[in-house]
């Protein structure tokens, strides 16, 4: 059996990173979409509100199983029983990141294997950050995020966007 591990922050997870995981179920056994719980970079949505939102978009596939790790990826592969990492590309300059990416966890642990999938035409100019950044100015992001993260990312901008009043309005009482 072959299990590949499909590592992210999917902040939030959208139509690109779906496609990725789908079309690497179809060739692998068992994919494991990964949730890391410790980048270093700031995010919109926690841990857990990530690998819930996650879990809901793979429902239907039974091939997918969603689950959080906050190791060294190749860490969590050995854990996991996986010998494959799967990454997708959309563009030239992504290859350049994962490249450097692949030869650093092949240092680590040559026995596990990188994977890079192309992404579907229709989904090249996706990223989590444009979709948070036309998620904030209430633009529509129906084509890019199923409903469900659709609603989640509306109620954080929300909340987001109401806390921005109160400590707005607080500043000018002092």
């Amino acid at each position: 059996m072959v299990r590949a591990i499909f590592p992210g922050t999917f902040d939030p997870i959208h139509f690109g990173h779906i496609d990725i995981a789908t079309r690497a179920a179809k060739i692998f056994d068992e994919l494991i979409v990964a949730v890391y719980d410790r980048p270093l970079k700031n995010l919109l949505f926690t841990p857990q509100e990530r690998i819930e939102l996650t879990r809901e978009s793979f429902r239907d596939n039974p091939r997918i199983k969603v689950v959080g790790y906050n190791s060294l990826t190749v860490n969590f592969c050995r854990e996991m029983a996986a010998n494959v990492i799967v990454r997708g590309l959309r563009v030239f300059s992504d290859f350049e990141h994962e490249f450097a990416m692949a030869l650093a966890n092949h240092r680590l642990a040559p026995d596990i294997e990188l994977v890079a999938l192309i992404t579907s035409e229709e989904h090249t100019f996706l990223s989590s950050t444009t979709v948070r950044e036309i998620a904030s100015l209430q633009g529509d992001i129906s084509t890019m995020v199923p409903a469900h993260v659709q609603k989640a990312l509306f109620k954080r901008m929300q909340e987001i966007s109401d806390t921005s009043r109160i400590n707005q309005y607080t500043s000018l009482k002092d």
